[in-house]
């Protein structure tokens, strides 16, 4: 099984501390999603930029279908996420 050192939330710095205290305060808590970039925070928020604009902003597709599209996606790549 692969393994990717994570560092937590109470040993969080500077960035990446602030996106955790976002990640918490959107989701009650941090997703491992989350915590497996936290070794370059930069990129996670970039990743999380990305996210955002894909998921959450104005487009032709309705946010239910996207959010299904993404569910279809990840089951399809037996991704928990």
């Amino acid at each position: 099984m692969p393994w990717i050192q994570q560092i937590e939330e109470d040993a969080a710095e500077g960035l990446l501390a602030r996106i955790y205290s976002d990640a918490r305060r959107r989701a009650g808590r941090i997703w491992n999603i989350i915590r497996i970039q936290s070794q370059n925070p930069r990129q996670l928020r970039a990743g999380l930029g990305l996210y955002s604009a894909v998921m959450k902003t104005d487009s032709a597709l309705q946010p239910r279908l996207r959010e299904t599209l993404a569910v279809v996606v990840s089951r399809a790549n037996e991704c928990h996420y």
